[in-house]
């Protein structure tokens, strides 16, 4: 029973990081503005912190995967903007904190079910897996220096 209640307090910690960064958003004010607003008028769970603070430390980092992993002619510009921060939120959540990335995307989808279009649910879970996957690939120069690094006949190279 603890373990469901942590996660409710989790749910309603992104919840409320949804409502921070889409006011902020639709308001086009900073969202650092925002949190310290919402935290001045009363408790704000140290979670929900995380998360905004990390959205906004990793904001281009994050669209530039985000934008990588969208299809079919879709920008970031033209997701629903509950779609573009619970895509943050998820994949700032996957990457940089130590939940399982199902868990993030599962999250998001279900709050996109509460707070979005019909739609969302399957789009952002197609995207946040795309992304998820992009994130945890090695860059390029990486992967080519891991190569270099191996020399032929080292041991679990052939």
């Amino acid at each position: 029973m603890t373990e469901r209640r942590d996660n409710s307090t989790r749910t309603k910690a992104r919840k409320r990081a949804l409502d921070i960064l889409y006011e902020s958003e639709l308001r086009d004010r900073p969202s650092a503005e925002t949190l310290a607003e919402r935290i001045g008028l009363g408790p704000v769970r140290p979670f929900t912190i995380e998360l905004v603070n990390g959205v906004i430390e990793h904001v281009d980092a994050l669209d530039a995967v985000i934008e990588a992993s969208l299809t079919g002619g879709w920008t970031l510009d033209r997701m629903a903007r509950v779609d573009r921060n619970l895509a943050r939120i998820a994949l700032f959540e996957a990457v940089h904190t130590d939940t399982p990335a199902a868990v993030a995307i599962a999250e998001a989808v279900g709050l996109a079910g509460e707070f979005s279009t019909p739609e969302s649910p399957a789009f952002l879970n197609g995207v946040l897996s795309a992304a998820v996957q992009r994130a945890a690939a090695p860059a390029p120069a990486q992967a080519d220096q891991a190569e270099a690094d191996t020399m032929p006949g080292d041991p679990g190279t052939e």
